[in-house]
């Protein structure tokens, strides 16, 4: 795994990269002082998980996740107590208060990789049930084309047919392989076997162009981490 910690006081930046790199974790640790330097640290880096305070100079850490379009998981390292529900509607690992101690910190880490081991991914060749009112499929995932979500649904299109499930696109991504199924923006992610063509589109992005017709643009950042990614 490779980490980014977001903390604005230099001090405790180094103490926490110092306690990182000493538990021989993770392959590369990067640290950054805000907002700003995060976005371009995640988009060249694209962590496993961020070390995130929330109270951060210009905009918060919960200012930072909500620009993302695909959230890594997330360890927030805080002096405040009182956001500790709120931090939890994110990709969130833990909750850690400063002072951080070393056995906190070491069961953070702990929970970290447990998550690791413990979430295997599903293969493109596994069925899923989905049911829209009286109607039901057993879908293999290799069929489904694209996700996009719709509030706090997830509305999946494979032949001619996209029902709605009950799913985040977030808790998806955890099961599905990267691979294959790629989160091209906050509201879209794709099957990249469908995928005809790709074209650049404004500003940097990309847009790409489905097997069936259907267009979908990239955002910029998952344009960039999707070039990087696939050497295109």
């Amino acid at each position: 795994m490779n980490c980014l910690v977001v903390e604005d006081s230099r001090l405790a930046r180094q103490e926490l990269v110092h306690q990182l790199s000493a538990m021989q974790v993770f392959d590369e640790i990067r640290a950054v002082a805000n907002t700003d330097e995060a976005l371009a640290e995640i988009a060249d880096a694209v962590p496993d998980v961020i070390f995130l305070d929330i109270h951060l100079p210009g905009k918060t850490g919960f200012d930072l996740l909500e620009t993302l379009d695909l959230v890594p998981r997330v360890i927030f390292t805080t002096a405040y107590d009182q956001y500790a529900i709120r931090s939890f509607e994110h990709n969130t690992i833990d909750y850690l208060l400063k002072p951080i101690s070393p056995e906190r910190l070491h069961q953070a880490v702990g929970k970290l990789q447990a998550g690791n081991t413990s979430k295997e991914k599903k293969s493109p060749d596994d069925k899923v049930f989905v049911r829209d009112g009286e109607r039901c499929w057993f879908v293999p995932l290799r069929d489904i084309r694209l996700f996009e979500s719709v509030g706090n649904y997830v509305r999946i299109y494979f032949d001619e047919h996209s029902p709605l499930i009950q799913k985040s696109l977030s808790a998806l991504e955890v099961v599905l392989d990267e691979s294959i199924f790629y989160r091209v923006n906050r509201q879209q992610m794709i099957n990249l076997t469908y995928v005809q063509s790709i074209d650049t589109w404004f500003s940097d992005t990309l847009k790409v162009t489905l097997q069936t017709g259907e267009e979908v643009e990239v955002s910029r950042r998952q344009s960039a981490r999707l070039k990087k990614l696939f050497s295109l």
